[in-house]
């Protein structure tokens, strides 16, 4: 791999981390949304230890480009672990409709237990949790419907929030401030940027290119051949410079001096893996869990 180091140090993690224990009285669940084709590097390892004993729903978005089966290892993965997953796409909505139900099955005991206390119209509170560019905005406007909820003045619920009605019976509540990931480990930065969590003019997108290249030429999809008019043996002892290299010229990418102009290059094999033209490809597996920890 390329020696290019991801880092980000933002300095409102510790106020969030604040902000969203002091928000658990308030709620019944957690919903956090991961990336299907990351679910270790789009999760906060932080966050088990901040919502404490409070119950948890993992949404894996953006499941219409990760590979089925390993989305599917994944939701076994969880379900083992006592968490409930969905994979879901939050552009498109593909999914979104076992929300409620999904709410409703995990805190079935809690609202029942509300009803058998007097309380006539039990109402279950969610808080929704994820990094930057998880796909949380996409959520909360598909699943709200764009309605913002004027709970403020009832008991119990803190001004200033930002909560949204769902149902007769359910509220949500956004994250109050934001999660970030973790970078101890180079390849989580790198697999954040291929799927275009961090943006690409902050980073050398020809050495960014150049990794994902080594991925596709050990792992190569039949689309991404496809895409290339390549052959599995062509590149398999290519060194990846000379992959993109490749790529360029079969794009017909050349500048003066017959130079093949490999930034461009870069930025069209991103452009076309996030838009799933290489195949529904997922980087991290469960048994990556240990390594990426």
């Amino acid at each position: 791999m390329q020696n290019q180091n991801i880092q980000w140090f933002p300095g409102h993690m510790t106020k969030t981390k604040r902000k969203i224990q002091s928000c658990l009285k308030l709620i019944d669940l957690v919903v956090e949304i991961i990336d299907a084709r990351i679910p270790i590097s789009s999760s906060n390892p932080d966050l088990a230890e901040i919502i404490q004993n409070k119950p948890k729903l993992v949404l894996l978005n953006k499941c219409d480009k990760a590979n089925r089966s390993a989305t599917d290892s994944w939701v076994s993965y969880y379900n083992n672990k006592g968490v409930k997953a969905i994979p879901v796409d939050c552009k498109s909505g593909r999914g979104l409709n076992k929300f409620v139900p999904s709410v409703r099955e995990i805190l079935a005991e809690k609202f029942e237990a509300q009803k058998a206390k007097g309380l006539k119209n039990p109402i279950l509170r969610v808080m929704i949790v994820g990094i930057p560019n998880v796909g949380k905005s996409s959520f909360i406007n598909r699943i709200s419907k764009q309605t913002r909820a004027k709970v403020e003045d009832r008991p119990g619920v803190t001004r200033g929030n930002q909560w949204y009605t769902i149902s007769k019976d359910l509220e949500m509540l956004d994250t109050p401030g934001v999660l970030w990931p973790k970078f101890e480990d180079e390849k989580v930065g790198r697999h954040l940027a291929f799927t275009g969590a961090i943006k690409d003019n902050i980073l050398d997108i020809e050495l960014l290119a150049m990794d994902f290249l080594e991925l596709m030429r050990d792992h190569p999809t039949e689309e991404f051949l496809a895409r290339f008019k390549l052959k599995a043996e062509d590149i398999k002892d290519l060194e990846s410079f000379e992959i993109l290299e490749l790529v360029g010229k079969k794009r017909g990418m050349l500048i003066s001096g017959g130079e093949i102009n490999t930034e461009r290059a870069a930025n069209l094999i991103f452009d076309e893996y996030r838009d799933g033209k290489f195949g529904y490809i997922t980087l991290e597996y469960p048994e990556d869990c240990n390594e990426l920890a």
